[in-house]
């Protein structure tokens, strides 16, 4: 499979936007959109000026919420396909589907400090839901579910300290965190209102519709 090896900071230079890509860099005067505010390259600055057609719009919509959730063409084309089976709508369907993701609630919880780090703990097996080791980072987690440090991580150096973060961290509505335990619960599915990223899903629905 394909692996993005280039800095992830082009990234959001090329979006225009911060996608906090490098966690707790992305706050600071170091953040690249802070020094760099337009898109990579050689003539980065003059594509600024161009006039941007719908196709265009449409697809660097795509393209930013592929990068801010860490997920592949193929992968995210299948959630669309998920989500357009899904009674609803696409867009919002399609959304609530990335932000299940295991690596996605991990960060959400405040265990890390961006989604490639969540999605970091979880393949090295450091995640456990309901009790079972999970070490898939698209695994979809339902309501009800409880996510947690597996016991034989919590003597780590990274976790020792992290329940007096998570205690300063503020969750989504549908995560209820607790963290004395390192854990959350899934206590609703994530609705439209509680994702508070910048996207405009309807040109997505339309990239894939054309």
């Amino acid at each position: 499979m394909a692996r993005y090896t280039d800095a992830v900071c082009k990234l959001c230079r090329r979006e225009g936007m911060k996608l906090f890509l490098k966690g707790e860099r992305c706050y600071t005067s170091r953040c690249a959109i802070e020094r760099r505010n337009y898109p990579p390259g050689m003539h980065g600055n003059r594509r600024m000026r161009r006039k941007v057609s719908d196709y265009g719009r449409q697809l660097r919509e795509k393209q930013k919420v592929r990068r801010i959730y860490g997920v592949y063409e193929r992968q995210f084309r299948r959630y669309f396909r998920q989500a357009l089976k899904t009674k609803g709508l696409t867009g919002a369907t399609l959304l609530q589907l990335l932000e299940r993701r295991l690596d996605n609630v991990v960060y959400r919880m405040g265990l890390a400090s961006s989604r490639a780090q969540a999605r970091q703990l979880v393949t090295h097996g450091h995640i456990t839901v309901n009790g079972h080791k999970v070490d898939i980072a698209s695994y979809s987690v339902r309501p009800g579910d409880v996510i947690q440090v597996a016991e034989n991580s919590r003597n780590k150096t990274y976790f020792k300290d992290l329940s007096e973060q998570l205690g300063a961290h503020t969750p989504p509505r549908w995560l209820s965190v607790e963290p004395a335990a390192l854990s959350a619960t899934v206590t609703d599915l994530p609705a439209r209102d509680d994702i508070d990223i910048p996207i405009n899903e309807q040109l997505i629905v339309e990239y894939y519709s054309r």
